[in-house]
């Protein structure tokens, strides 16, 4: 009997706009068809999901939206694409030789009647993402050129929300684990169920 750990994260079908036809003999409208917009590739990794993206956790200072999650290899062409646009680097990160890169669309939100200032690594103690039970180190990873940019939309590293304000950016993360279910903890609360099915 072999036990697998399955995903419960989904992905969210989006639609593309109502295209209008006019012709000389009069308006008529035509609707294009429905197609869906990838919003993850766990299912590369074996990992089955049950959850529509976007999922939201929240508490009553900070909010955290994920959109979108992409996992490529490291020395893939997508990852390098995004390497050398953004600076990724392997210095600097807990993980000497990551095997992936980790690609995130998120929204984060100011829920406090305060400032909310911090940087990667304060998101990472906020949100943690796991894969495996033996609860591998996935790490975030700054980009290089822009970390002096803060609220950055295309590559965060540093946030600066007033109350009631709110950024949707892209965050990467390496790691070098094994892919056995994917979950999100907010202050070590879990986002996602993981089911164990026998075969």
């Amino acid at each position: 009997m072999k036990t697998v750990m399955k995903v419960t994260l989904a992905a969210t079908m989006m639609f593309c706009s109502i295209l209008g036809n006019v012709g000389a003999a009069g308006a008529s409208t035509t609707k294009a068809p429905a197609v869906p917009v990838m919003t993850d590739n766990l299912s590369k990794y074996g990992l089955k999901k049950s959850i529509e993206l976007p999922v939201t956790m929240s508490d009553q200072d900070f909010s955290y939206t994920l959109h979108k999650i992409m996992i490529y290899d490291f020395n893939s062409k997508e990852a390098k694409t995004l390497r050398d646009k953004y600076g990724y680097q392997k210095s600097g990160t807990v993980l000497v030789n990551p095997k992936y890169l980790i690609w995130t669309k998120i929204t984060i939100a100011n829920t406090s009647n305060k400032n909310l200032y911090g940087s990667g690594g304060q998101l990472e103690s906020r949100i943690r993402l796991f894969f495996d039970n033996s609860r591998s180190i996935v790490d975030t990873i700054g980009p290089m050129k822009h970390m002096g940019k803060t609220n950055n939309k295309d590559a965060m590293w540093t946030f600066d929300l007033d109350p009631g304000e709110k950024l949707t950016t892209y965050f990467a993360y390496v790691y070098e684990g094994e892919f056995d279910y994917f979950s999100i903890q907010h202050f070590g609360k879990q986002l996602t169920e993981k089911y164990v099915v026998k075969e």
